[in-house]
């Protein structure tokens, strides 16, 4: 738990859509542009087990269920 809240702390620095999350086939969507995350802030996301797609968001496997 204490991963996943870190990780939505560091997304709410770059936005907070309406709908900021979206599950599907055991892969929690993040609906924050990884383009406009700093370098730290991936790395530090990536070890949080979530990554940034190139469809322009960001998924977790680690997080996901559905």
């Amino acid at each position: 738990m204490d991963d996943l809240i870190s990780a939505l702390t560091i997304f709410r620095k770059y936005g907070s859509p309406a709908s900021p999350t979206h599950c599907e086939r055991d892969t929690l969507n993040v609906m924050i542009d990884p383009a406009q995350v700093s370098a730290d802030d991936l790395a530090a996301l990536a070890g949080l087990g979530f990554n940034a797609g190139d469809d322009g968001l960001f998924y977790s496997f680690r997080f996901g269920g559905a």
